[in-house]
């Protein structure tokens, strides 16, 4: 891997790897994709492994392979201004 960018065939296989981990895997189970938290979780955990300037993005993506949506979108979430009155 060069730059952060996928450069052999080697590296897409690490890279969907921990995508499975974090979506599927252990990683999932520490994050618990779908209950509430679940994108702050994302970024604590991965704050330890990646930057600060990726993490969000990191965590947003992972979030849509995990639950199928976007954060705050996904079905059973709530945005924080829901039920607002």
């Amino acid at each position: 891997m060069a730059d952060g960018r996928e450069t052999t065939p080697n590296d897409v296989a690490a890279t969907q790897r921990l995508m499975a981990y974090w979506t599927e895997g252990a990683g999932a189970a520490k994050i618990q994709w779908g209950v509430p938290g679940d994108f702050d979780r994302c970024v604590t955990q991965l704050s330890k492994h990646v930057g600060p300037g990726i993490v969000k993005g990191l965590c947003s993506n992972l979030h849509l392979r995990a639950t199928g949506a976007r954060p705050g979108n996904a079905p059973g979430e709530k945005t924080a201004h829901q039920g607002d009155s």
